[in-house]
């Protein structure tokens, strides 16, 4: 007779609609900003990480990739897709799911969904960074590219920075159309434009997030005032870029991990020697942030796999006493775990 798994076969699973769930019953904003402060302190002890450049399976239609990393407690990893011809399909240019386990065993401690999850800490990201680079007092963002991204990186420019006026656009009009309706209640004053150069006019932080798999221009040298923090979450590819490097030449550029973005960022069209900033120093006090009220400063983001293990823990946290997840029997838990043949033959 098969005997049931024992409680170490399980482990909590957050399914898409679990997620979805606990982001209506925290709060979104509530998320983002809670989210925001769980990044940025463990960015605070940034030497405890490992880190190596994701890696990536390149291919003419996409790409896939792992992020791993570890702090010495617990592990975590990311699998994500970035496919831009998926949404004529139908499908999503990106999906994603992630895993948390202990150091200690090797045990996964949770297996979670990581689309909504990665939109999340990604808004999350810009925020904690442009709290700490934007302009005083910032309450125009320009949001450029306003697909699946759009509306967190909003939310959480609102809740994190405070800003008041988002201004969108799109080179497909019903995308930016989409934007301003999910954003019609958020207490943002929602400017829908016609162009790029519209949608930056008075805006201190400008954000980039575009999708073709192609070297493109979003922003030209001359539309970028002094004064203003472009946030680069768009590309993350070899051979894809949003900026023109002539905005690269002007602006104070800081990055994640620098050898992972010298091959995916913006920074992939400048010579070696460009100088650029982790921004992890920015916080611990080894470097100048914004030094000026006229300065551009650039935050060239490719997505870090420490920002994923903050959003894990940041979850896994948050799962006690509620019923967000379900269990499911993901390892074998043999009496003898010598005998695993043993365990086999008795489920007959």
């Amino acid at each position: 007779m098969p005997t049931a798994p024992s409680p170490l076969a399980y482990i909590p699973f957050v399914s898409v609609e679990n997620m979805m769930r606990f982001v209506h019953h925290f709060g979104i904003e509530k998320i983002l900003v809670e989210l925001t402060d769980a990044i940025e302190a463990d960015y605070r002890r940034w030497d405890r990480f490992e880190k190596i450049p994701r890696l990536a399976s390149h291919s003419r239609d996409g790409v896939i990739e792992l992020m791993p990393t570890s702090d010495g407690e617990a592990f975590s990893f990311k699998y994500v897709n970035g496919h831009p011809s998926n949404t004529a399909k139908g499908f999503q240019t990106v999906a994603a799911f992630g895993l948390l386990a202990r150091v200690d065993t090797g045990y996964p401690l949770m297996l979670t969904e990581m689309t909504l999850l990665t939109a999340l800490r990604t808004a999350a990201t810009s925020a904690m960074v442009a709290r700490h680079l934007a302009p005083g007092n910032a309450k125009v963002m320009a949001m450029i590219g306003n697909g699946a991204q759009a509306e967190f990186q909003a939310l959480a420019m609102k809740a994190v920075v405070g800003i008041e006026e988002v201004r969108l656009y799109d080179i497909d009009a019903s995308a930016t159309a989409k934007a301003a309706r999910n954003l019609g209640d958020s207490g943002l004053r929602v400017v829908s434009c016609t162009s790029a150069q519209d949608a930056i006019e008075g805006a201190q932080i400008i954000t980039t997030c575009t999708a073709d798999k192609a070297y493109a221009t979003i922003l030209t040298d001359n539309m970028v005032g002094s004064g203003v923090h472009i946030n680069a979450i768009g590309g993350d590819c070899p051979g894809k870029t949003e900026l023109h490097k002539d905005i690269l030449s002007r602006a104070v550029t800081f990055v994640e991990f620098e050898p992972q973005t010298r091959i995916e960022g913006e920074i992939q069209q400048m010579d070696a020697s460009y100088p650029v900033t982790e921004f992890w120093r920015v916080l611990s006090g080894d470097a100048e942030g914004r030094s000026d009220a006229r300065q551009i400063t650039l935050f060239d983001s490719v997505g870090f796999a420490t920002e994923d293990f903050s959003a894990l823990r940041y979850i896994y946290s948050k799962l006690q006493g509620t019923d967000f997840f379900q269990q499911i029997d993901i390892l074998a838990d043999p009496d003898d775990p010598r005998d695993l043949f043993g365990m086999l033959q008795r489920a007959a």
